[in-house]
């Protein structure tokens, strides 16, 4: 809750402090009235204004350090063993999905492919044969059943002997089995060919493997891959980090978990960055780390350009409210060790030595020196 001061403006020669003995005459604006004195403790600014001291809600702040994290990463290695014939990116490169990476010698997988299609062709050449083969089988079957068929007819009329009748009744079974035989190739020639396009496929796939390429769009953190070597599948060649998807990964001590909940608005604050980000936990590990007594609390970043995974956090949580004395930040003054703000008294500034506490956004607790109510200069 951040509160409404009640400001009046002070006249640049009323707040100068005087050198003499004489006071000056009293000038006044509005309703605060501030007189020129030798007792005036300082020289206030040559432009400034009022601002009532009030008392207000002040969130207890707990606070927690932690590191930015990618939220997406990839150690990028090859499917294959074969020797890295050419590498197309370098650390702190940014790529888009799909761009290749590293370029493997191809000599093994090619001859692999050429096999694969020479089993293919062979394979889809028998195939006319085999027809053939089929075709000639069903029309020996079909005499055959035929003749059968005849032979039968004359066979129940007393026509012909019992031995031309068995005569016949072999030749269809002969018939018969031929053309299964024929059938059972052809299909043997159907399984052939489909292993083959099996083969081809598996081929070109392994070739396609010797092209590693960026799975998502984002940043090369590391490169550890050199022409010449060989890449063994498993071994990493490129760390890549999926731009514009940070969070930090605080640590907060277990005694403070069971006020945070995913969803909660936090206030990170990173070394290299001058200005705070307003976030939300997006994720609390359920496990507390046995050596620190802490978990591990998430919060995603927003895309901000200067990101970069590894730098330094701090993570501000809102666990409760206190009731506190509080003065704009610019009304106080540091010299050395101590802190001082101009309390108008009488219509006269004088110097005052406080105790500070936190700070949010341009307001500062004050922890002794100052009460509610009393008016201190701001300077404009």
């Amino acid at each position: 809750m951040k509160p409404v001061f009640i400001f009046a403006a002070i006249p640049p020669l009323l707040l100068a402090a005087c050198g003499g003995s004489t006071p000056r005459p009293p000038l006044r604006h509005g309703s605060d009235s501030v007189r020129g004195s030798s007792a005036a403790s300082a020289t206030a600014p040559a432009a400034a204004r009022s601002a009532t001291v009030v008392r207000l809600e002040w969130p207890i702040l707990y606070e927690a350090t932690g590191t930015v994290r990618a939220r997406a990463t990839a150690a990028i290695s090859s499917k294959v063993m074969g020797y890295v014939s050419q590498v197309n990116a370098q650390a702190g490169d940014r790529v888009t999905e799909g761009q290749v990476l590293v370029t493997l010698e191809v000599r093994d997988l090619d001859a692999a492919v050429r096999g694969a299609e020479t089993g293919r062709v062979a394979a889809q050449s028998a195939i006319p044969e085999a027809d053939s083969a089929v075709a000639a089988a069903k029309a020996n079957l079909d005499l055959a059943q035929a003749t059968f068929r005849r032979m039968q007819d004359l066979a129940a009329k007393k026509s012909i002997s019992d031995q031309e009748f068995d005569e016949a009744s072999a030749r269809l079974k002969a018939a018969q089995a031929g053309y299964d035989m024929t059938l059972g190739r052809r299909k043997q020639l159907d399984s052939r060919l489909a292993e083959a396009e099996q083969s081809v496929r598996t081929a070109s796939v392994m070739k396609d493997y010797a092209r590693i390429t960026a799975p998502f769009a984002g940043l090369v953190t590391a490169r550890s891959v050199e022409p010449g070597i060989l890449a063994t599948p498993g071994t990493p060649l490129f760390t890549l980090e999926r731009e514009g998807a940070y969070r930090l990964e605080a640590s907060v001590d277990e005694s403070r978990l069971s006020s945070i909940r995913v969803g909660q608005a936090v206030e990170v604050s990173l070394e290299a960055m001058d200005r705070p980000l307003h976030c939300r936990v997006s994720e609390i590990v359920p496990t507390v780390d046995a050596a620190s007594r802490s978990a591990l609390v998430k919060i995603d970043l927003p895309a901000v350009p200067q990101l970069r995974s590894g730098m330094f956090g701090r993570a501000a949580f809102s666990l409760s409210t206190r009731s506190v004395v509080a003065v704009p930040a610019s009304a106080v003054t540091e010299r050395g060790q101590l802190q001082s703000v101009q309390v108008v008294e009488d219509g006269v500034p004088r110097t005052r030595l406080v105790t500070t506490g936190q700070r949010a956004q341009d307001l500062l607790e004050v922890l002794s020196g100052l009460s509610a109510g009393e008016k201190v200069v701001v300077p404009e």
